[in-house]
C-alpha cells in the first residue's frame, strides 16, 4: 500500500482549459486532473464522477474497515472465496500471480493476532482499482476529443496524454524524512507512478515471510506502464529491502527509487527499451 510520497507539479498550460476534482474516497483524497477543450465543461465532470462512482463501489466490496464488506465478511472466516463476487475472485488470482512474481514479497493472505492466514488483498486492490476506474475515464474523455488526464489516490499516480500541445505531468518524489523536500521528479506522459514506505502511516506493510513489518527501507517507489504492477512491485521492494534494488532491474518497463534507512537514495531502471524513457529521473536535492 503506498505511503503518500509522491506529489504531481502540474504545468501551467494557458491554452489549454484544465479543471482539478477531488473526492474522499479509500479513506484518503484522490484527485483527477482534466486538460483538453472540454475540460470545463458538464462532459468531462461526468466522465469524472463515474471514475469517482466506480471507485466508490469497489470501496464498499474491498474495504477491510467495513465491517460487514464483502472482503470483511472472507477476511474474519464468515463467508469463504470460492462464493466470492467474480471481481473479488479476479482480484484474488491477481494477488496470487503477483506472489509468484514477486517471489513471495507479496502476498494477500496474511498472518493474523490468532496466528490464522487472513484474506488482505488491500496491497493490490488500491492500485487495481483506480487503474481500472482511469482506464474507464479516459474512454468517456475521448468521446470529447483530445484529452490528457491524470490521477492520483493517495500518492499513486497514473497519467495519460492523448494531445501533442501540453507538457508532460512532472512527478516529485517526496523525502520520506522530510515530506516538505522532493528527491527525484521526472516527466510522464503516459505511465503510473506508486510508492510504499514509513512516512505517513509508520511501520504497516507486512513481510509475507516473517507476519512482521518491513523495514529494510524508508521508502520504496516505482514506475511503470500500469498502476496495478507498478503498485505492487513498490510493496515488494519495500518488503525486499536493499536487495530491491537489483530486483527491479529484472522487471521490464520499470524503474525505481529505493530510500534505505541512513536515506541514502539509489535509482535503477531495467535494461530495455523503457531505459531511455525513465531516464528522466533527475536530482532536485
Amino acid at each position: 500500500m503506498s505511503a503518500v510520497p509522491v506529489t504531481v507539479v502540474a504545468q501551467a498550460t494557458r491554452e489549454v482549459p484544465r479543471r482539478a476534482f477531488v473526492a474522499q474516497i479509500m479513506g484518503l483524497p484522490m484527485s483527477i486532473h482534466v486538460r483538453g477543450p472540454q475540460a470545463l465543461g458538464t462532459g468531462a465532470a461526468a466522465a469524472v464522477e463515474a471514475a469517482f462512482a466506480a471507485l466508490r463501489t469497489d470501496e464498499a466490496m474491498f474495504s477491510t474497515w467495513r465491517p460487514d464488506s464483502p472482503v470483511s465478511r472472507i477476511k474474519d472466516g464468515r463467508d469463504r472465496l470460492v462464493d466470492a463476487h467474480p471481481r473479488i475472485r479476479h482480484v484474488a488470482a491477481l494477488c496470487e500471480l503477483a506472489g509468484h512474481r514477486t517471489g513471495g514479497s507479496f502476498a494477500a493472505w496474511l498472518p493474523g493476532a490468532d496466528g490464522r492466514q487472513h484474506f488482505d488483498p488491500t496491497g493490490l486492490v488500491k492500485g487495481w482499482a483506480v487503474e481500472q476506474a482511469f482506464t474507464a475515464l479516459l474512454a468517456d474523455l475521448r468521446k470529447l476529443g483530445p484529452h490528457d488526464a491524470l490521477i492520483c489516490a493517495g500518492g499513486d499516480i497514473a497519467v495519460a496524454c492523448s494531445r501533442t500541445d501540453t507538457p508532460s505531468w512532472v512527478v516529485a518524489v517526496e523525502d520520506p524524512r522530510d515530506r516538505s523536500r522532493s528527491l527525484r521528479s521526472l516527466e510522464l506522459r503516459t505511465g503510473a507512478v506508486a510508492t510504499s514506505g514509513t512516512a505517513a502511516r509508520g511501520k504497516h506493510i507486512v513481510d509475507p515471510a516473517t507476519g512482521g513489518a518491513a523495514d529494510g527501507l524508508l521508502s520504496a517507489t516505482v514506475i511503470g506502464p500500469k498502476l496495478t504492477w507498478a503498485d505492487v512491485y513498490a510493496t515488494a521492494a519495500f518488503v525486499k529491502g536493499p536487495a530491491a534494488l537489483p530486483w527491479i532491474a529484472t522487471l521490464s518497463d520499470h524503474a525505481g527509487v529505493l530510500v534505505g534507512t541512513d536515506g541514502a537514495v539509489s535509482t535503477v531502471a531495467a535494461m530495455t527499451a523503457q531505459t531511455t524513457r525513465w531516464s528522466s529521473l533527475a536530482s532536485t536535492v
